[in-house]
Order: structure tokens, then sequence, then C-alpha cells
């Protein structure tokens, strides 16, 4: 008695997952021959395959590709878990392909993410939270732009684009900070969008900052010199211009 040949094909096509997930972690094959391995997998989400997968993911010859399958395989939970990891590049790739799926229950671990100690990780997670373009995610970005540093200011700038009455009341909030980049950012956000009631704190800028800060050994190397009073007095003038 013959086999109708349809039967035959998924066990040959799981047999063939079962292969390459083996060929995944050989170390006999090159590192080329097991990220083909991890391509021919694009797709699959058995969960013998995104279980491979998610190991792959600590592999650095297979972490792209690994969570790029994981990505399109819709595997959510181990993205997620991923975002513990010790490696700080696999931590950066699940930030990434997270991203993607724009589902609000990841707006918290991204938001966890996003103040990584790592550069590379806190970036990837804040550019998934960018991808966001409902309400649900200003709550997170004003959180994170409050805090200042880069990413801080790279939240300030998105939630500008969301929401912009709360990107002016985070700017004058950060008007305060000792970092330079934080004042810069909210004096430019300040100038666009602020109002006259914001006049006697940029004029106190003005007047407290008027040597560049280069000329004070701040570190900056052969930078230009950065002069916050005149950052401050193009926001006084931009406020002036529209409303006055």
């Amino acid at each position: 008695m013959k086999v109708p040949l349809f039967w035959l094909i998924p066990v040959l096509a799981i047999a063939a997952d079962q292969d390459r997930v083996q060929q995944l972690f050989d170390g006999k094959l090159t590192p080329a021959q097991r990220a083909a391995a991890c391509f021919e997998l694009r797709g699959k989400s058995d969960p013998d395959v995104v279980n491979a997968l998610s190991r792959a993911l600590n592999d650095p010859d297979l972490l792209s590709c690994a969570a790029d399958d994981l990505r399109i395989a819709g595997a959510i939970e181990p993205l997620k878990q991923a975002l513990s990891s010790q490696i700080f590049q696999v931590r950066a790739a699940a930030a990434r392909q997270l991203g993607t799926f724009q589902k609000p229950e990841l707006l918290e671990p991204l938001s966890l993410a996003a103040q990584d100690e790592n550069a590379l990780v806190a970036s990837s997670a804040l550019s998934s939270l960018s991808q966001y373009g409902d309400a649900a995610v200003i709550p997170h970005l004003t959180a994170i732009a409050r805090k200042g540093g880069m990413i801080g200011d790279m939240a300030l700038d998105r939630l500008w684009q969301l929401d912009a009455n709360t990107a002016v009341s985070v700017a004058r909030f950060l008007l305060s900070s000792r970092q330079v980049p934080d004042k810069l950012y909210a004096m430019r956000i300040i100038g666009t969008a602020g109002d006259l009631s914001d006049l006697p704190e940029l004029k106190n800028v003005a007047a407290d900052h008027r040597e560049p800060l280069a000329q004070r050994d701040r570190g900056f190397g052969f930078m230009p010199g950065i002069n916050l009073s005149r950052a401050a007095q193009s926001a006084i003038a931009a406020i002036e211009s529209r409303l006055k």
C-alpha cells in the first residue's frame, strides 16, 4: 500500500527543520553554513524551532538572524526574556525587534530597557518606543525624558512630535539640569513652543552662562565652545517674535 504523497510532505518538512536546528549548533560547520541553516528556519514557529532560535541568540554568528526569525515567527515571549540576557548585544537585538510589534504590554519592558546601563541597549529600546504612535507611549517617554542624558534627550525629541505641551513641560524641568545637552534641548523646545512665562528663567540662564563652556575645561576637546547664554538669548528672541 502506497502512502499518499501529501501525507509525507509535513513529515518531510519537520525532518528538514530538525536537521537545520541541529546544524545551528554543529561546531563542524562554518559560521556561514550555520547562518544559512538559520535563514532556512525563517517563518517557522514550531516550539522546537523557537526554542532553538532562542538559544541561538547567544551565538554572535547567529544573533542577528535568530532575532529576525523570532520576530517573523511572532515569538514575543522569547524576545522579552532576552531583554534580561547578560550579553548586551542580545538585549539590544531583542529591544530592536520588540518595537515592531507595537503592543501595549511591551511598553513597560521596553521602558526599563531604555534605562539600561549599556548605551546600545538603551538607544535600541528607545528606538522601539519611538515606533509607537499612540498616546499610550507618552507617559513612558515623559519619564525617560525627565531623566535627561543622551537617551532622555532623544525621548524628548520623540515626545515633542507626539505631545508638544508635555514636551514643553519636560523642557522647563530640564532647564535646571546640570547637563549642558539637557539645557540645549530644553531651550530649543521652549524657544519653539514656550511662552512669555519662560522669559525670566531663560534670562537667568543667559546671564549666568556668558562664557563658552569649552573655555572652562569641561572636556569638550576640539569642539567649538558651547555658549548657553547665546542659546538662551535665541530662545528668548524666538518667543518674543511669536508672542509680542
